[in-house]
């Protein structure tokens, strides 16, 4: 991220002349796909939610390389349209590639409580640091990576992605502005399966885990 990128966190910690600084709340989520819809992200911390700003998370890429078994998992979506149901959905996912200055996304300011809301929600990622990769203001910033057992280099064969899905995610860029909209689109290239509407026909769904897509 370039060098004159200032987040609305740092805005909030700058020194004020002749006052001691406010103790920095140090903990930031580095969101880059649907946790950048500010309205999913407040269902699931449980409150409302403004990000920090929006940031580039660099030494990673971002590709549809997440996939959920569709039938086994704790919710089953079927073709709207068909009643077809797919055995596999993929999301979006971040890995490890140090060319170009890394995928867009956002920052949002949480709790080590609400690491553990995010965790249920982001139940086929894991943790992982990347306070070095993010020009922020942040003491640390986590962000989340497909488990191994939830990664696919090559989507399956019949797999789909949520139309929800992607709405939400193309809505919380497009209300960045059209210039970071852009910027999700040429950092993650065209979806490489078919999009489809999908109904839910079976809900093991905790809390906080989206039930659209």
């Amino acid at each position: 991220m370039g060098g004159g990128f200032v987040s609305k966190y740092q805005q909030r910690h700058q020194p004020v002349s002749g006052a001691e600084a406010p103790s920095p709340t140090s903990l930031a989520l580095f969101a880059y796909g649907s946790l950048v819809s500010m309205p999913s992200a407040a269902r699931t911390l449980g409150r409302p939610v403004e990000h920090a700003g929006a940031a580039r998370l660099a030494g990673w890429r971002r590709r549809w390389s997440q996939v959920r078994d569709n039938r086994a998992t704790e919710k089953t979506f079927a073709d709207a349209e068909t009643g077809a149901v797919p055995n596999h959905c993929l999301g979006l996912n971040i890995e490890r590639d140090a060319a170009g200055d890394g995928p867009n996304g956002l920052l949002i300011e949480v709790s080590e409580a609400e690491l553990d809301r995010l965790d249920a929600r982001e139940i086929r990622y894991r943790r992982v640091d990347v306070t070095d990769a993010v020009s922020s203001g942040f003491e640390r910033v986590v962000t989340f990576e497909a488990k191994p057992e939830n990664f696919a280099p090559t989507p399956p064969p019949g797999a789909v992605i949520l139309a929800p899905y992607l709405r939400a995610v193309e809505a919380g860029f497009s209300a960045l502005g059209t210039d970071q909209l852009e910027c999700f689109s040429e950092t993650t290239g065209p979806v490489p399966v078919e999009v489809i509407e999908a109904v839910l026909v079976r809900d093991e769904i905790p809390p906080g885990n989206p039930r659209d897509w």
